[in-house]
């Protein structure tokens, strides 16, 4: 049996992200690419307001290793959709963010989905994620 649609008050930060006419597909919804470019930036713009240098020289460098889509609603433009986001696991490298999109002032999502990030260092090879790092991501984790 499917689980049903997450709620707001299942998620620990929010971000207004607002559609654009671009984003509907020809069948006049959100296209699905566009669900995780608005995980992404939901996840990104969350990072950047808590310090996290996310590009640049003195970037912490993430690798989207996995990542994922269930869709409960059909959303699209002009909607106003508000992005949930939780962190489900904290490793040794890596993070597990999870991402509800809710339509204008729904409580139920209409998408939730999921990526995971494996910090690297220069060589691009999984390096142990810093303190400082992993104490603003435990304030995710619901």
């Amino acid at each position: 049996m499917r689980a049903p649609p997450g709620t707001r008050a299942g998620y620990r930060a929010f971000r207004m992200l607002p559609t654009r006419w671009q984003d509907n597909d020809a069948y006049g919804h959100l296209n699905n690419a566009t669900y995780y470019a608005l995980f992404d930036t939901a996840v990104s713009l969350w990072q950047m307001d808590q310090g996290m240098m996310i590009c640049g020289p003195e970037a912490t460098k993430f690798l989207v290793v996995e990542s994922g889509c269930r869709y409960h609603a059909e959303l699209g433009f002009p909607d106003i959709l508000t992005a949930g986001i939780r962190v489900a696991h904290i490793g040794t490298s890596s993070v597990r963010f999870e991402i509800a999109l809710f339509r204008n002032d729904s409580d139920s999502a209409g998408a939730e989905g999921f990526f995971t990030q494996v910090h690297v260092g220069a060589d691009s090879r999984p390096s142990l994620l810093p303190e400082d790092i992993r104490a603003v991501l435990t304030q995710l984790i619901p």
